[in-house]
């Protein structure tokens, strides 16, 4: 949340907690905290072993806080700056997305266009051996990320192993830190040949301009008839950033959300205060279970003010704001204090954290207990749940193959060694994985490398088990088991064979990454997706848009 938002919510919150405290609470805290104190000294005194303080008090704060919900959190200064660059969208580094391998090594998955790693030549598939001569082999990524990062003009040297195609090699690299952008607009553009398409990753400072500059140059072009702002995947942000991308849209003035926290007074009115540039062109937005919070905000003031269709999955259901607040030692708290309710007046939030099963858990609302609201032509719309998509898209469960190949990271692997042997490859709009290339990749994998779960196997072994058991197991039913078992038995070659299509959705954005960065993947992957092709459909039936948007014939 903006700092300029987080000063008089801060006012307000401390009214609500004076006048939301009775006494009998207050004296309960004390006497708790006494408590709290009394136990600490016992143990840092008498207890056998040293305790390390700054360890055993944020434990006991984080259990504390997980009671809580879980986005009330505790923010220690080393971890402010991690906190500030979600929020600003800026940071001093080199541009480069890291992991780490199965041996602990942290290596390079992605180098950003146009940054100090992107341009000193580090590839994906380096892995950092030292930082500066300080080796960092096994450091872990959370620390090697900290070495990279620093005061923008001040440089480094990394030395990294790099795949080549006469085995690996060993390169030392100087890069100078910059200040660096989180992309929040990784790709917009004409795709379809009538769809203007928006993909957006979070709510910064940044995203509102970046989002107003892509409409801009997206409706000037005549082949847009339509617009698609993608939120998958996206997980929010600042508020003030999704009421400012709802003005594109709508009138001025329009209300996108109110908020309320425990006391009445500390209700508040969100309205777009900026002019629309884009109120009558057809619009959709693209949700999954990953768009949340001010993803969810746009997607419900839009869906509640009957400005766009929304096409996709149930949303995640985040209604809740949070505000942050200084600690002492210049530590900082980030709370939440208060619900959002989108134009219909409906609470999106999924679950309830103040009520807990007795085991301390906590679940979805179901469907049974969500309430009917209205949009503003009179389309019912229901709260608790997050946004339930105007049009649904059925997406295919990936298989237990699948998930190991890319968890296991064998697609990138291939793809760091392909690109090491070979210099060009047919460009996003025209790639096509041929028979060959796929083979080459399935003789890339060592089966002893692949561990996954041999769902059919298992149920014959449950299946003979529970024939033993209740008596049927005779000569003729264990011949029809061993055929059923020996008709289904897992061969690694067939599976991936029976999975292309799933594997090349991974696959093939990877290599293209190596060559065309993370735009060139996009623009493959926009070429298949079914929530775009569904957007096309749309927009060249302005018949079924409008009657989407209307409201219900009585």
């Amino acid at each position: 949340m903006k700092l300029r938002h987080i000063l008089p919510a801060i006012t307000l919150a401390v009214s609500a907690t004076a006048l939301g405290a009775a006494p009998n609470n207050k004296k309960e805290v004390a006497r708790n905290l006494d408590i709290f104190t009394s136990i600490y000294k016992t143990l840092n005194t008498m207890y056998v072993d040293s305790l390390d303080a700054n360890k055993s008090i944020t434990t006991a704060i984080n259990a504390m806080l997980d009671q809580i919900d879980p986005y009330t959190e505790y923010i220690p200064e080393e971890m402010q700056e991690q906190f500030m660059t979600i929020t600003t969208g800026e940071f001093g580094g080199i541009g480069a997305y890291i992991g780490q391998n199965k041996d602990k090594e942290t290596y390079v998955t992605e180098p950003q266009e146009g940054t100090p790693s992107f341009k000193a030549g580090l590839k994906a598939g380096d892995v950092f051996l030292t930082i500066d001569g300080d080796s960092v082999r096994t450091l872990g990524s959370d620390k090697v990320r900290d070495r990279l990062r620093g005061q923008a003009g001040t440089p480094l040297r990394v030395t990294v192993r790099r795949p080549t195609a006469n085995g690996d090699s060993v390169l030392d690299i100087d890069i100078t830190r910059a200040k660096i952008d989180v992309a929040t607009l990784p790709y917009y553009g004409v795709v379809r040949d009538t769809v203007g398409y928006i993909q957006l990753t979070t709510f910064n400072e940044k995203s509102y301009p970046e989002v107003k500059k892509a409409v801009t140059e997206l409706i000037a072009d005549p082949r847009v008839k339509g617009l698609v702002l993608d939120l998958r995947g996206n997980g929010g942000g600042l508020l003030e950033s999704a009421v400012n991308i709802v003005s594109l849209f709508v009138p001025k003035g329009t209300e996108v959300l109110r908020t309320r926290g425990r006391a009445v007074t500390n209700e508040k009115t969100y309205r777009t205060t900026n002019a629309p540039i884009a109120t009558d062109i057809p619009l959709a937005v693209l949700i999954d279970d990953g768009s949340a919070s001010s993803a969810e905000i746009v997607t419900g003031a839009l869906q509640d003010l009957d400005r766009a269709v929304i096409i996709g999955e149930r949303s995640y259901g985040k209604g809740l704001v949070q505000s942050t607040f200084p600690l002492p030692y210049n530590g900082m708290i980030k709370v939440t204090t208060q619900r959002y309710y989108i134009p219909s007046g409906r609470l999106i939030q999924a679950i309830d954290y103040s009520h807990r099963n007795p085991d301390g858990s906590v679940a979805r609302t179901p469907d049974s207990l969500t309430n009917v609201f209205h949009t503003r032509a009179g389309r019912e719309v229901r709260d608790g749940g997050g946004i339930t998509p105007d049009i649904k898209i059925e997406y295919p469960e990936l298989s237990r193959l699948t998930y190991n190949i890319v968890s296991g990271n064998h697609h990138f692997d291939f793809a760091t060694r392909y690109a090491a042997t070979h210099p060009t490859i047919e460009s996003p709009e025209t790639f096509v994985l041929t028979d060959e290339l796929y083979d080459e990749f399935k003789n890339s994998i060592n089966p002893d490398d692949i561990e996954y779960d041999k769902v059919c196997e298992t149920i014959i072994d449950q299946l003979e088990k529970a024939a033993k058991r209740e008596g049927y197991l005779d000569e003729n039913v264990e011949q029809q088991i061993a055929q059923l078992r020996e008709s289904l038995h897992h061969n690694l070659a067939h599976d991936l064979d029976t999975q292309r299509a799933a594997i090349s959705d991974f696959l093939v954005p990877e290599l293209l990454r190596r060559y065309y960065a993370n735009r060139g993947a996009i623009a493959y992957t926009v070429r298949f997706d079914p929530a775009i092709a569904r957007s096309a459909q749309l927009f060249g039936n302005p018949d079924e848009y409008t009657t989407i948007l209307a409201a219900p014939k009585k």
